[in-house]
C-alpha cells in the first residue's frame, strides 16, 4: 500500500490511477491524516444493450399506448349520468 502526499497526488494522478487499476492501494493523507483511498473497483459494470436492439425484441402492439390507456380507464370508471 503506497502513501502519497496531496501535492504529489495532484501532480501524478494518472500514474496513481494506473497503480490502482493494477491492484495497488494508494492512500492520500492531508495534514498527516488519511483522507482518500484509491483502489480498483471490484467488478466493472457491464454495458447496457443498445436501445435499438431492445426495441427490436419488444413485441409490437396493434393499438397505441394512448388507446390502451383510454380503454382501461373507461372500463374501470363508473358511468356518470347526466343531470
Amino acid at each position: 500500500m503506497a502513501t502519497v502526499n496531496l501535492a504529489e497526488a495532484k501532480a501524478h494522478l494518472s500514474e496513481l490511477l494506473d497503480k490502482a487499476e493494477a491492484g495497488e492501494n494508494v492512500i492520500i493523507p492531508h495534514h498527516g491524516k488519511p483522507v482518500a483511498h484509491l483502489s480498483a473497483l471490484s467488478q466493472p459494470k457491464r454495458a447496457l444493450r443498445p436501445l435499438a436492439e431492445f426495441r427490436a425484441k419488444t413485441p409490437h402492439w396493434r393499438k397505441s399506448s394512448a388507446t390502451l390507456l383510454r380503454e382501461v380507464r373507461d372500463a374501470s370508471e363508473p358511468r356518470r349520468r347526466a343531470p
